[in-house]
């Protein structure tokens, strides 16, 4: 048998990639619409962002264009930078009213 079609049969499909980018980014945005809880709400966002990364890289290996890594690369960074600053503004709210839910920072308003 020839090696490259043997291990043409062991390749996942795109679409399997794809898919499960996409059901990781639906989850992602039900959890944000969903829930009350902030911390809850950055998980969320943050299964969005991995949701998305993981279908700029399976495009990316499909039709071969490294351009597609840098792109995750930075996502990646965008998206630790809005876990730290979301965390300290939990913490900050937290701290004011005793509690993380989004009800509660209604009173931030001026």
């Amino acid at each position: 048998m020839n090696p490259v079609i043997a291990n043409s049969f062991l390749l996942t499909p795109l679409t399997f990639y794809l898919g499960l980018g996409a059901v990781l980014f639906s989850l992602g945005a039900i959890g944000v619409l969903i829930r009350k809880n902030v911390i809850v709400i950055l998980m969320c966002i943050e299964l969005m962002l991995n949701g998305v990364n993981l279908t700029f890289i399976a495009l990316g290996r499909h039709f071969q264009d490294l351009d597609t890594h840098i792109f995750t690369v930075m996502i990646m960074a965008v998206a630790a930078a809005e876990a730290s600053i979301g965390l300290a503004i939990v913490v900050s709210i937290f701290r004011n009213f005793l509690s993380t839910n989004v009800a509660d920072a209604n009173e931030l308003r001026g």
